[in-house]
């Protein structure tokens, strides 16, 4: 089956987001997505507005970013599912890979992308290598990654855990236990370095592996 990257829709999970929605909707409609849904959580500042304008759809329910991906999933309608978070940028390539990938037995496929840590200094090549690593061989992918799935597999497998925490590590749990390891796409996903410099690389890297 051929697949284009108008066959993947991009699901935004958002809270109080309108300084970083923009970017992330034009960056997934710049990749040839032709769906894109902003899942908020409650956002009581002006994400939805802004959302709408740069041509997303939007649905609102609960807030927890699992709940919310797993609710713009429900209201997606393209065979691939692509999660991006607010404050990422998927690259003009990113959608017509993940299209190339899946379109060989796509439905039993899953993915996410290298990373574009959007800050300066050598820590940062070493995060992108080790997360890429991560995934490829340990099977183990973040959120800020993008991952990428096709429906008919999410579906399967019941969608994102609805925990509070680290829904993505426990959606790649169950995929490796059903012996699915994702492809690590070129992309890059370009990403906010916020959560690093506000909690510090090491602190917030071991958090991260850690959990």
């Amino acid at each position: 089956m051929v697949i284009s990257a108008s066959d993947i829709s991009v699901v935004i999970p958002t809270i109080n987001e309108q300084d970083n929605i923009v970017g992330a909707v034009e960056s997934a409609l710049g990749a040839g997505a032709v769906e894109v849904w902003v899942a908020d959580g409650g956002s009581t500042d002006r994400t939805i507005e802004y959302a709408r304008q740069a041509g997303a759809l939007v649905c609102c329910g609960d807030a927890g970013r699992a709940v919310q991906q797993n609710n713009g999933a429900k209201y997606a309608t393209k065979m691939i599912l692509c999660f991006l978070h607010a404050d990422n940028r998927l690259d003009s390539a990113a959608l017509q890979q993940a299209a190339i990938y899946f379109s060989e037995d796509g439905a039993n496929r899953w993915s996410c992308f290298h990373q574009n840590i959007e800050a300066t200094g050598i820590a940062y090549p070493l995060l992108q290598w080790g997360n890429a690593w991560r995934a490829r061989w340990l099977g183990r992918v973040f959120g800020d990654q993008a991952i990428t799935v096709s429906r008919e597999l999410f579906e399967v497998i019941g969608g994102f855990p609805e925990v509070d925490l680290m829904e993505d590590v426990l959606l790649s749990k169950t995929l490796r236990h059903l012996g699915l390891r994702p492809c690590v796409l070129a992309g890059p996903v370009n990403i906010s370095a916020r959560r690093w410099m506000k909690n510090g690389i090491i602190r917030q890297t071991l958090s991260n592996w850690w959990l």
